[in-house]
């Protein structure tokens, strides 16, 4: 049965039908493993209570462990953040789509689910074809935290997958091995210079040159 949920697909052209089935899970409230640059990753409808409270319980994670998003493009941004610094744009138009998140005070709408009550949001434009292909079929923000149990190691390959992750989603995009590493590298903007939070595929040496002058 298991088997059955995993459907494979181009790394580099997704198939649109493939991608419409998914689409059709998120709109529904449903979980969705798809891959992206840098380890596979848990997928719903972002601005759903429901279907993030569906991710925290499939990962078992803290409460007071914030989920970040993926969004299709920028103009996004302005029903998920209440203001978007001069510094974030810089570093948007550098790294986006790519290996950088940015962590936004959050918009009076976002859920407190999502934030883990602290009132900001992380937020990524993806960079891999897929993870690309399936945020643009629809017009919500998704999740994009690893599709992992809180705590275990990210998964590169969907043969990895642990059975308690793999019984509760509804469809897994397996499009082979991605590189690994620590995921996405996470910068805070709401202070004044930005912070980096955690260093991943972005080097903090490239961020910090973006942001000199």
């Amino acid at each position: 049965m298991v088997q059955n949920k995993i459907i494979r697909v181009d790394k580099d052209h997704p198939d649109p039908d493939i991608i419409n089935q998914a689409t059709g899970i998120l709109k529904t409230g449903g979980l969705v493993i798809f891959p992206a640059a840098c380890l596979y990753g848990v997928a719903a409808n972002a601005l759903s209570a429901n279907a993030v409270e569906k991710v925290f319980q499939l990962k078992q994670r803290p409460r007071n462990n914030p989920i970040l998003v993926l969004i299709k493009n920028t103009d996004q941004l302005d029903r998920l953040v209440t203001t978007i610094p001069d510094k974030a744009r810089i570093l948007m138009k550098q790294f986006w789509p790519g290996g950088l998140t940015l962590v936004f005070d959050a918009a009076d709408s976002i859920s407190i689910k999502l934030t883990a009550g602290s009132k900001k949001l992380g937020i990524r434009l993806p960079g891999h074809p897929v993870a690309r292909a399936l945020v643009k079929s629809v017009d919500f923000p998704v999740t994009g935290t690893s599709a992992n149990l809180s705590g275990r190691p990210g998964c590169t390959r969907t043969d990895m997958l642990c059975p308690e992750i793999m019984e509760k989603v509804d469809l897994v995009l397996d499009a082979g091995p991605v590189k690994g590493g620590a995921g996405s590298t996470v910068v805070d903007v709401t202070c004044t210079p930005p912070r980096i939070l955690r260093q991943g595929a972005t080097p903090a040496t490239d961020i910090y040159a973006c942001l000199k002058d």
